[in-house]
């Protein structure tokens, strides 16, 4: 691969991600969903203060991954933001990238998931693989870290 074929793969990569943001924050679950490969793996366990040993807070299939999303911020106005991705090339069908991000949500009253927390803004990384797949690309792995949560009630 040479030097141009890397940087439209990250073009695609960054695009791919943009994308990501703009569609759980608007709600577009049909949209968000087509950014995952059928198999992708989701790891928020850092975020459910999750059992050492378990699989709580890793989410595994397409539908599973925008069943658990959608619940958590269908009633939320969000706003998610990354920045200055480290996008790695491995070849022609594969890639990763770590996604520094920051994210506000706010619930409607009574509808928060963590009551009684009302806000959440959070700081920290998106850890993502992704894998191309008939000339499109797809996020097939996600693992969230925050480095710093700010809640109100």
């Amino acid at each position: 691969m040479d030097t141009i074929d890397k940087l439209l793969i990250v073009n695609e990569i960054k695009n791919l991600k943009s994308s990501y943001c703009r569609f759980i924050d608007t709600k577009a679950w049909d949209d968000y969903a087509g950014l995952f490969s059928e198999d992708a793996v989701m790891d928020v366990s850092v975020e459910v203060s999750a059992k050492p040993g378990t699989d709580e807070g890793i989410f595994k299939g397409r539908a599973e991954i925008v069943g658990i999303v959608q619940r958590a911020v269908e009633t939320a106005e969000t706003a998610h933001q990354v920045h200055t991705p480290e996008v790695t090339v491995y070849s022609p069908i594969s890639a990763s990238a770590i996604w520094p991000m920051q994210d506000r949500l706010v619930w409607a009253e009574g509808k928060s998931p963590m009551p009684p927390i009302q806000t959440l803004t959070g700081f920290g990384h998106y850890h993502e693989e992704y894998i191309q797949h008939e000339g499109r690309w797809f996020i097939s792995s996600l693992r969230l870290t925050r480095l710093l949560r700010e809640f109100d009630k």
